[in-house]
């Protein structure tokens, strides 16, 4: 069975089957790792090892701080301009989909909204040009998404926003491929796509932004907080972090991220080929240099056929093909868990249908 869920998503099999294996007895310890203390020793060695692996995949510098925190990702979208912005002030907001539309809302309570540009006048198929942003060099941040899910649409370079920090929403492309951190202020993450399970999010920030006074809020809140007592202020997502870093382990015995984003090139390319050398069976809606090399929206051209389609893809072993609920249509999202043999098997499946229906 192939999952392309967009999350909660595959996790590689060889994390799966070690969680399995440890999951009555982790470690020697004769308990689970969810029955740890995290104030023991055993579970501080973990979350210590589990963020210098992804320091080392990442190449972080030692000016950023790594926290493994709750909430999402959407709880994210009110905390960052409760901790980066001030009283009155601003922060640029780059629309390009569901998830920067979900974080502008949010911010719209702590802080002056300016949405530089937005995709929205052209239904999100194409990404906003560069030239026509109307950043504000004042502005307390700069926000955006990388990549998003729900309309398949990515920015393959980062963004130039001088000397304003640069935030990002890295939910679903994080470790898909080298990035230089040092180009931002603050990432943060989901893990559901292409770190662990749901419940945990990973934020790297740059130590200054730390002391920034931001807005009045509880301690549980403030990052500069929660990096002082190393992600521990509360007990923390014990299950999540733990297989977390069984899969920062896994990409680093992978090859690390090079190869990974050698890998996830070839699996959007497999399945771009079928969608676009299907004469018109399938479509796919986004600009060529935008689409997304993590979800991969397609439409029929008989929208009669949607309901056989899904019904045989998954007697076929290809699991969560149904488009979301806003748009319709398939999505196959390919994070790093998901492997070519799976696109490839997806594929022959589409090529296959459409030969039979076409």
């Amino acid at each position: 069975m192939w999952n392309f869920s967009a999350g909660p998503a595959a996790l590689p099999l060889a994390v799966l089957e070690r969680a399995q294996r440890e999951m009555l007895d982790w470690n020697g310890t004769g308990s689970s790792v969810m029955e740890q203390s995290h104030r023991g020793k055993p579970f501080i060695a973990m979350a210590a090892q589990a963020e210098a692996d992804l320091r080392r995949l990442m190449a972080i510098p030692d000016e950023y701080a790594v926290l493994f925190l709750q909430g999402g990702a959407t709880q994210q979208f009110a905390q960052i301009p409760m901790n980066l912005a001030g009283e009155g002030a601003s922060a640029d907001y780059i629309d390009s989909g569901h998830w920067s539309q979900k974080a502008i809302s949010e911010a719209a309570a702590y802080v002056r909204v300016n949405v530089v540009a937005s995709g929205k006048a052209d239904d999100y198929r194409r990404l906003p040009a560069p030239a026509s942003w109307r950043l504000d060099p004042r502005a307390a941040y700069v926000h955006y998404t990388p990549n998003e899910t729900i309309h398949g649409v990515e920015f393959h370079q980062v963004p130039d926003v001088g000397a304003v920090p640069l935030v990002a929403d890295m939910s679903s492309n994080i470790l898909s491929e080298p990035i230089d951190v040092s180009r931002f202020g603050l990432i943060y993450a989901g893990a559901q796509k292409n770190i662990g399970p749901s419940g945990l999010v990973v934020m790297i920030v740059r130590r200054e932004l730390l002391q920034r006074t931001g807005r009045p809020m509880a301690r549980i809140f403030r990052y500069a907080e929660q990096a002082a007592n190393d992600s521990m202020l509360n007990t923390p997502n014990t299950w999540g972090w733990y297989v977390a870093g069984l899969t920062f382990q896994w990409l680093l015995e992978q090859g690390g991220l090079e190869a990974m984003a050698g890998r996830n090139r070839e699996k959007a390319e497999l399945l771009y080929q079928v969608i676009d050398g299907s004469d018109g069976f399938y479509s796919n809606p986004i600009e060529r240099a935008d689409r997304s090399r993590m979800n991969v929206r397609f439409t029929l051209r008989d929208a009669s056929l949607d309901a056989a389609f899904l019904r045989e893809s998954e007697a076929a072993g290809l699991l969560a093909l149904k488009g979301h609920k806003a748009l319709g249509g398939m999505r196959a999202s390919l994070y790093n868990a998901v492997p070519v043999e799976a696109v490839q098997a997806l594929g022959a499946f589409m090529r296959e249908f459409a030969r039979r229906h076409g």
